[in-house]
């Protein structure tokens, strides 16, 4: 863990998400996932910006994670709208404006995971809010030059997408999957100029990495690039043997 830390500071990543679904957070105990927090805090925080996942489908789990969290020092939460036991609109504002009550906080909208969509007159009604941060927001660039057009601040949660988000729709940035593998290249996609060529060079590697559902195919990228011990926790199995040597393929060419 701490390697793979040190590679993407070297490498100009501004900020970590902590336990997030890339690093199967939700497979974790919430001792474990504090534990992690914690001793990313005391070793990174001074290089890094460190944001807690401590985002619930329950609000009183998220506020107690949270304010663990904040306790030990993290900079920032992920926040998540209700998962699998969807709420009413009312009710998604009740638990926003008490997770956000906590400390700032980046709110997340995915609703391919969470099965409900953060609607826009929500965003507009918790963007004043002073913890209020902005949104990692996955349902595709229009919305996300929408949002920063009415100076709401948003990280595109697509890697595929991300480049023309930064470039085009005025996104701050990505909280990307790919970067854990490449992070130079995603730190001259998005702090760099536009550079539509090495967009498109890295789609195919993008698109290989969400050939299961993440983090499955990133896990084991890194893994077959030595960066972490090939231990998964069910449900997660690596990918197939074919996957992998397509997949090596890849990763030799953005070497």
């Amino acid at each position: 863990y701490d390697e793979l830390l040190n590679h993407q500071i070297e490498n100009g990543v501004g900020g970590v998400i902590v336990g997030g679904t890339t690093g199967e957070g939700h497979l974790m105990s919430w001792d474990e996932h504090i534990m992690l927090i914690a001793h990313t805090i005391h070793s990174f925080g001074d290089k890094i910006l460190v944001i807690g996942n401590t985002g619930s489908n329950s609000t009183s789990e998220a506020l107690h994670a949270t304010e663990q969290g904040f306790a030990i020092g993290m900079h920032a939460a992920l926040q998540i709208n209700p998962y699998y036991g969807k709420t009413s609109h009312t009710g998604l504002r009740a638990h926003l404006s008490a997770v956000l009550a906590e400390g700032p906080a980046i709110v997340y909208n995915v609703p391919g995971r969470t099965g409900q969509d953060i609607p826009d007159d929500i965003v507009r009604e918790i963007a004043p809010h002073p913890n209020f941060l902005g949104m990692k927001e996955c349902t595709g660039n229009g919305r996300i030059a929408a949002y920063t057009a009415a100076g709401i601040n948003c990280w595109s949660g697509n890697d595929d997408e991300a480049h023309d988000a930064r470039h085009g729709a005025g996104a701050a940035g990505v909280i990307s999957v790919t970067s854990n593998l490449v992070p130079g290249l995603f730190d001259k996609l998005m702090n760099g100029p536009a550079d539509p060529e090495l967009a498109a060079s890295l789609q195919e590697l993008m698109k290989w990495l969400f050939c299961e559902p993440n983090p499955i195919a990133l896990n084991t990228a890194l893994a077959m690039c030595g960066l972490v011990q090939p231990v998964f926790r069910l449900p997660y199995v690596p990918l197939s043997r074919e996957q992998r040597e397509y997949g090596a393929g890849l990763l030799r060419r953005v070497q």
